[in-house]
């Protein structure tokens, strides 16, 4: 998928989000249906896993290359990325609830803050895609807590594909 290609399809996603998100009920923010994520928790965990990737992409590249290395497969597409996504999320259930009951959920009042941070975040990160140049994209690697070491387009391909995810869930329990 190309960079420019990535970069809309992370509008999209998160676009749909936050649609979604401005037309639920404050109450939804801090109660959830029974033993699920409420609204707020699912906002903030999106944004837990958007900023460090924005800082990453802030680093400069030879130091990325020196702390994570490179890549040495053929880079996924995004049906292959959101796919064994889906698969490890599965395959690790345990650790997913271990680190679900982790994340409390925040209050009402910074609702805002972080809806604002999310959307920030969104654009530095549909800017910053942009910008990188392709060889990076495919050669530079980050790691993932669940999928492993990534390259750069694998890792922006699958936050979109995580939005969604969230975004279908939070429609599925509300």
């Amino acid at each position: 998928m190309e960079k420019q290609a990535i970069a809309e399809l992370l509008e999209e996603k998160h676009q749909e989000l936050f649609d979604w998100l401005e037309s639920q009920d404050d109450d939804k923010w801090m109660q959830g249906p029974e033993g699920r994520w409420t609204i707020g928790q699912h906002t903030l965990h999106l944004l837990k896993s958007i900023k460090p990737l924005n800082d990453a992409l802030s680093m400069p590249r030879l130091l990325m290359r020196t702390m994570f290395g490179k890549n040495n497969r053929e880079v996924r597409s995004y049906q292959t990325v959101a796919t064994k996504y889906e698969q490890k999320l599965s395959d690790n259930l345990d650790k997913a609830k271990a680190y679900n009951e982790k994340l409390g959920p925040p209050k009402l009042k910074d609702k805002n803050y972080i809806l604002n941070r999310l959307k920030t975040e969104n654009k530095k990160l549909q800017y910053k895609t942009r910008r990188i140049k392709d060889e990076d994209l495919d050669e530079l690697v980050l790691p993932h807590p669940l999928m492993g070491k990534m390259a750069i387009r694998e890792i922006l391909m699958w936050t979109a594909h995580h939005t969604e995810h969230h975004t279908k869930t939070l429609k599925e329990d509300y």
